[in-house]
């Protein structure tokens, strides 16, 4: 990785390295090896890959690292601001009608509504890229009904004003197209180098990252509101956190800048992990002080095929039709054949054993696990 636009301090001490991850985890060798190298680039002082930990375009995913110095726009990728929102949903699960939701959801639809002023409700100012405000996008971005499974600490699920009878919406998206605008006019001047954090530069990049990761938050909202809308229901947005960034922290004695890229926060409350849109999520609780996980959590299961072997292995198993329906009788919405193959659930790592890690390293207490009942992915094909 090119470290262009990037002054070395001298003899700089080498960036501890760490994988939280039990011996009965599988993490892939390239993973381990791109890790490896984020932490020999100058100023970085600690890299951890997390139980989801897996390779990413240059560098690994489901992981964060704290450097001194010098910050790496490279390291939070293109979608700055991509994270989950949970929404508490006013209807009960036995009203649920996933079928009909199915047939009639349109999240990617074109919003007639104010893009502008929906982004002033939400303290956001517009960006240029406010046609695909409300959309979920591509990948593994999802919206998705669910309902309470089994409730694992009562005290923990009431503080948050849930009730294990009612409906939640998750929602995973991102800042879309406006992300990857502010990663590339970064990549064409410096391709994967870092920017002096008294720079200029970084200041102006931060500014940008700062607005895309409002705008997700944002986007996250609305993506809420249009499915809302489709099953006929109100909400209650519980929480919404964000795992790809760049943040300061200066509670070391001097500034450290952490990068997450794939890693929830494990400083800003409870946390949704999910699984597969065939597997269970876990709402959890964050224990401990975060200092040797880089204050972060895992923040999905993890890709365990590449989206090409996804693709391939899962024609020659199933036709497409058949994966709109997953064991727990849930729906899936999904009109991109190739999307519907490569984010297949046996291309991910199995969720319950990346949250047992996290349990067993004293970083998260389980408070609930959420099955599916609808998942919106998309659409168009071209989407």
């Amino acid at each position: 990785m090119s470290t262009a636009g990037t002054e070395a301090p001298l003899n700089p001490p080498p960036a501890s390295v760490r994988i939280i991850a039990s011996p009965q985890s599988w993490v892939e060798g390239e993973a381990v090896r791109q890790l490896e190298a984020v932490a020999r680039l100058p100023g970085m002082r600690h890299a951890v890959g997390l139980p989801d930990l897996h390779p990413g375009k240059g560098a690994p995913v489901g992981a964060a690292f704290t450097s001194e110095g010098i910050l790496y726009p490279y390291l939070v990728g293109s979608d700055i601001g991509c994270g989950m929102g949970l929404w508490d949903v006013g209807m009960l699960s036995r009203k649920a009608k996933a079928e009909r939701w199915a047939a009639k959801l349109n999240v990617e639809g074109t919003w007639s509504g104010d893009a502008e002023g929906f982004l002033a409700e939400e303290g956001v100012k517009a960006s240029g890229f406010e046609a695909a405000l409300g959309t979920v996008g591509g990948g593994n971005h999802f919206a998705e009904v669910q309902r309470v499974d089994v409730v694992h600490d009562a005290e923990g699920f009431a503080a948050l004003g849930l009730a294990a009878d009612r409906l939640l919406l998750l929602v995973h998206s991102g800042s879309r197209g406006l992300g990857e605008a502010i990663l590339r006019a970064h990549v064409d001047r410096h391709a994967a180098g870092g920017l002096q954090e008294d720079s200029d530069e970084a200041r102006a990049y931060l500014a940008r990252h700062d607005h895309a990761v409002a705008w997700a938050r944002a986007n996250r909202a609305l993506v809420a509101r249009r499915v809302l809308d489709g099953i006929g229901a109100p909400a209650r947005r519980v929480l919404d956190v964000c795992h790809n960034s760049v943040t300061p922290r200066r509670d070391t004695g001097g500034t450290r800048w952490l990068h997450r890229k794939g890693a929830a926060p494990s400083d800003e409350g409870p946390v949704v992990i999910p699984g597969s849109r065939g597997a269970l999520s876990y709402l959890v609780v964050p224990v401990g002080d975060g200092t040797g996980s880089a204050y972060s959590l895992a923040h999905g299961a993890g890709r365990k095929w590449t989206r090409t072997a996804a693709r391939e292995r899962m024609k020659e198993r199933f036709t497409a039709e058949s994966l709109t329906r997953t064991p727990f009788k849930s729906h899936v919405v999904c009109e991109n054949k190739d999307l519907l193959f490569e984010e297949a659930p046996p291309a991910y790592k199995p969720i319950d054993r990346v949250v047992t890690d996290l349990v067993e390293a004293g970083l998260v207490r389980v408070v609930a696990t959420l099955a599916p009942v609808l998942t919106y992915k998309t659409r168009s094909h071209e989407e």
